[in-house]
Order: C-alpha cells, then structure tokens, then sequence
C-alpha cells in the first residue's frame, strides 16, 4: 500500500456541523472535540489501540442533549474510515479482539465487509456515566458500521463497572479496527473470492 490511505468527511445539519479525518496508517495521535468529554476520551482509546490517526471536531445541540452529536459523529467517522479504505484491495479484512478493562471482559469482532450490520450484546448496569446516557453506545456503534459498511459484534462476556464495560469497547474496537485495515503482506487483490467489498 503505497498511497496514504485518508479519509476526511465534513457533515453539517441544523443539529451538528462535524469535521473528521481519519488516517489509517498513522501512530494512534488523536485531536477531539465533540463538546462531550467522555465520548472524547472513549475516541482516543479508538485513536491509541487502532494505531489511527484521529482528527474530531463537532459543534452539536447539546444543550438539548448528547445525542445528535454522538450519532452524528459515528455517522462521519464511518464515511471517512470507508473512504480511506477504498476498494480495500490489500487489507487484512477481520479484526477482532478480546479486552479486558479490570473486571469487565468484552469482545468485539468486526468484518470490512460492505455489508453493514451491528449486533449488540450488552448489558450495562447504570444508564448514565457521568452525564453521558449510555445508551449512546449502540447509537454510535450502528451509525459507524452502517456508514464504513462494517459487519460489528460486541458482546459482554462479563463485567459490573459500566465505564469499565464501555471502554473496553472502545479500546476493542480500535485493536479491531487496527488489525481488520492493516496491511497484508501476502496479498495485494481484494480480500473477497467476489472480487468486492
């Protein structure tokens, strides 16, 4: 792969006005700034334990609350993750990761597939962390494999901490990411016996 594989993507709606840019052969180095502090910090675990390079700003209604900016977010990351993967020609194509983050135990497996499909299976105990609902996890995640045509399983194996279980999600999620876009050095066509991804 000898071109830098980059994807920027601006969205703007009356709810958010999003800028993104991904590199996928960068060093884990992250710039965020959604306005939502914790969704911040899940992001750079995605930026770190994926070796990507992260790029976010959003300036959303969150005053009416996190909801549009997170959904919003996930939405432009997986156009610019699917425009800096092309035609994915070379690319390993699975990642997949068992996480630990103390007592939780999380795994996440995902497929650049092109055929975006999200299967949550998790439970949390408490509905908000902080001030963040927490019920933006699945929000974000099925923004993000629709939108980069992700085939994403994340399952709870077991866990009681609800920042805990989250982050390792995230910090699944980029160790993930990071194998299933990294470079084959077996192979130069597109991972598929169809020929496409």
């Amino acid at each position: 792969m000898d071109t830098e594989r980059v994807g920027e993507v601006a969205r703007q709606t009356r709810e958010t006005d999003i800028r993104v840019r991904v590199n996928l052969d960068g060093s884990g180095n992250w710039e965020l700034d959604t306005g939502v502090p914790f969704f911040d910090h899940m992001l750079s675990h995605v930026a770190v334990h994926g070796l990507v390079d992260l790029q976010v700003t959003c300036r959303g209604d969150i005053e009416i609350d996190d909801h549009h900016s997170v959904e919003d977010v996930g939405i432009a990351l997986g156009q610019a993750l699917r425009q800096a993967l092309g035609d994915k020609a070379g690319i390993q194509r699975y990642g997949s990761q068992i996480m630990p983050m103390d007592e939780a135990l999380v795994l996440v497996a995902l497929d650049c597939s092109g055929r975006p499909y999200l299967v949550y299976d998790v439970a949390l105990n408490a509905s908000k962390v902080g001030n963040w609902d927490t019920e933006l996890v699945p929000e974000f995640l099925q923004a993000l494999a629709v939108h980069a045509g992700l085939t994403l399983h994340v399952k709870l194996i077991h866990g009681r901490n609800t920042h805990h279980i989250i982050e390792a999600i995230f910090k699944g999620l980029g160790r993930a990411l990071g194998q299933a876009v990294a470079a084959d050095p077996r192979r130069s066509a597109i991972p598929s016996t169809k020929g496409v991804l």
